[in-house]
């Protein structure tokens, strides 16, 4: 473990402040984030929808990675009254943003699976 004075941790933190594309990949890395997002995006907007769409993913990971994207108010949670409670998610206007650049992601992937193939 680092300790919190080096010159290590201190560059981190610094990064973490200060470099946007730093601050970006914070709020998306993660296994599962973009494609939790992009699943949102084209409303895939339950969990058993998106754990239909991403089988490998255990429960326990799509509740963490959910959390995580509403904590970064990239999704936001509405539950429903009703038995069994329905929970539904959606892209924040913030998220709503960055899907644009999820998309050039997504085409430039594509080239590159073709590249390799």
């Amino acid at each position: 473990m680092r300790k919190e004075n080096s010159s290590a941790s201190i560059n981190d933190r610094i990064l973490q402040s200060e470099c946007p594309m730093q601050i970006a990949m914070s709020k998306i890395n993660g296994k599962w984030k973009i494609i939790i997002l992009a699943y949102i995006s084209e409303n895939e907007n339950r969990f058993s929808l998106l754990k239909k769409r991403i089988p490998s993913i255990t429960d326990k990971m799509l509740s963490q990675q959910l959390r995580e994207l509403e904590n970064d108010g990239l999704i936001s949670r509405e539950i429903y009254p009703e038995i069994p409670p329905k929970v539904e998610y959606s892209l924040t206007e913030n998220a709503e943003s960055l899907i644009p650049a999820l998309k050039k992601i997504f085409e430039w992937g594509l080239q590159q699976k073709e590249k390799s193939s």
